[in-house]
């Protein structure tokens, strides 16, 4: 380590040994930080009016810190989501440096005690069974195209999984002979199984026909074979949204991400009696108070429709829920029907799935 500036042997063993060799960062998660740390370094070389290859330790000050994160935010566009994961990346460098040399905890010290901000918590996205079926049955199965994005969306609502654990699956993750399931891999490197209902499997068996890939490639691809993005699955999700409203009018009023269905997941598994428990495995939710958010949210829509219920109009009179059979047995559509029927074979794959935990 040079002792003139011995920044740069830092910065290659903060992210060559300790994020990949002892942290077992994923891969998401090293990239993410390189992306801070190559912005934050520009930032600070265009303030001190030098070039990023001499900066040293000490131009890596706390007022830096804070001036940066004020122009990921502000300047840049960014949330407050994104200016908190900035300061991860940075205070994750800094918490390394004060292991390695202890003359420099206290300029560490002072770049730890930056605070995350707290950003509003907004009311996540949950979707019914019926507006699930409209968005499903948007994408157009007879090309390639389609059937990659209805087996995606089939697939997220299946597994619960967060969209890049979908995107980062690969076929060898899967076991098509019943019982059918898949290993996913989430955050910090966790992997779960999760049981696959008989109509992802043929989904993800028609695709891998139609579009074969080795075992241990991407399965979700684009027309040139690359992995899909993120950021393209949730163009793509808008557009089907946009036209699924057309016949099922309450999703205009909602913002539909590919995080949405991890949400209908939840609260579908808690209507159907699931247990929480059972729940947060399948979710691969660290703590069980994640879950129970969703249990509230089911609650407080149990509590919603009951209020739409009419009181009986004389004494003694059925309530309209009773009188109208259309109501308690609504036109569901052919892929309403589909769900409602997974739903069962959700439930008898969580009991195999609970024993094999």
């Amino acid at each position: 380590m040079s002792k003139a500036n011995p920044f740069p042997e830092l910065m290659r063993a903060f992210f060559y040994e300790w994020l990949v060799e002892q942290r077992n960062a994923s891969v998401n998660t090293v990239r993410s930080y390189r992306d801070t740390w190559r912005l934050f370094l520009r930032f600070v070389a265009d303030r001190a009016k030098k070039k990023v290859a001499i900066i040293s330790l000490a131009d890596l000050t706390a007022a830096q810190v804070a001036a940066f994160l004020r122009h990921a935010e502000h300047d840049r566009g960014g949330t407050i989501g994104t200016r908190n994961c900035r300061l991860a990346a940075i205070r994750s460098f800094f918490n390394f440096v004060a292991t390695k040399d202890p003359a420099l905890i206290a300029q560490c010290v002072e770049i730890l005690n930056i605070p995350i901000k707290r950003a509003p918590v907004s009311e996540p996205c949950y979707l019914d069974p019926l507006e699930v079926a409209a968005i499903l049955a948007q994408p157009d199965q007879s090309t390639l195209e389609g059937m990659r994005d209805h087996a995606l969306l089939s697939f997220l609502y299946n597994s619960g999984a967060r969209i890049q654990e979908a995107l980062d699956m690969c076929p060898e993750a899967i076991r098509f002979d019943s019982p059918s399931c898949v290993r996913l891999t989430g955050k910090g490197r966790k992997e779960r199984l999760c049981p696959l209902w008989p109509e992802t499997v043929m989904l993800l068996k028609k695709l891998l026909d139609r579009q074969p890939r080795a075992p241990d490639q991407r399965l979700f691809v684009n027309r040139y074979g690359e992995p899909l993005s993120a950021s393209g699955v949730r163009f793509k999700l808008a557009a089907y949204v946009t036209a699924a409203a057309e016949t099922t009018p309450t999703l205009r009023a909602k913002h539909v991400t590919p995080h949405a269905f991890r949400h209908a997941t939840a609260v579908h598994l808690i209507s159907a009696g699931v247990d929480v428990t059972v729940i947060r495995s399948w979710l691969g939710h660290v703590s069980l108070d994640t879950t129970n958010h969703y249990a509230r949210a089911n609650l407080e829509t149990k509590r919603k429709a009951l209020e739409q219920v009419a009181v009986p109009a004389t004494p003694g009179g059925q309530p309209s829920w009773k009188r109208d059979a259309s109501v308690l047995m609504p036109a569901f559509n052919r892929n309403a029907r589909i769900i409602i029927i997974m739903n069962y074979y959700l439930i008898q794959s969580l009991k195999w799935i609970n024993k094999l935990n």
